[in-house]
């Protein structure tokens, strides 16, 4: 398809469409992990989106170790082929060992992305309305806690003011730092 008129539009909605429906599937296997109320509204969403897709690989791949391999190789297969759809959308012939560079490293920042901004957002609420009940909330408190946890049994308190948020904030952008660059610089030049 290359640079034409519809080039530019096209790749954007592909890559919103999958990587909107990469991070529902990449959130319903955090909050199964994160063990957080199933019945959630918000979990329960996550659930209908994400499981026309996902019940026929969970009849091939079992869980492990409560891990749920399916969604796992759900997220892998759906990037490649988002990935593989917009090198076709720019031109480029897709080359397998590209994509299977490039997906570990679109996943991992997609995960930190995703931690970063719900981290941000549970520090903003936290200020705004600490003691209002909300299901996006909770599914929130679920999602970040197991991060936040370790910090803060080593980070307490000081007067008062809970600096894990920020301690985890940092720590996610420097695993940012030190993770991204390198794999950003295996995966350019196979692209061609």
């Amino acid at each position: 398809m290359g640079s034409g008129y519809l080039a530019t539009p096209l790749a954007f909605l592909v890559d919103t469409i999958f990587s909107l429906y990469i991070m529902a599937v990449m959130l319903r296997f955090l909050l199964q992990w994160a063990r957080a109320d199933f019945y959630n509204p918000l979990s329960q969403f996550l659930v209908r989106i994400t499981q026309p897709l996902l019940a026929p690989f969970r009849r091939l791949i079992p869980g492990w170790g409560g891990i749920d391999l399916s969604a796992v190789v759900l997220m892998i297969l759906l990037q490649m082929l988002g990935l593989a759809a917009l090198m076709v959308i720019a031109g480029v012939t897709p080359r397998v060992d590209y994509l299977l560079l490039r997906t570990p490293a679109e996943l991992i920042s997609l995960l930190l992305n995703l931690y970063l901004v719900a981290i941000v957002v549970r520090a903003i609420l936290s200020w705004v309305s600490p003691n209002d009940y909300n299901p996006a909330t909770t599914v929130l408190l679920s999602l970040t806690e197991p991060v936040i946890r370790p910090i803060r049994s080593v980070l307490p308190p000081v007067a008062g003011v809970d600096l894990s948020p920020l301690a985890a904030i940092i720590a996610i952008q420097v695993v940012k730092m030190l993770v991204l660059p390198p794999l950003d610089r295996i995966a350019p030049g196979l692209m061609m």
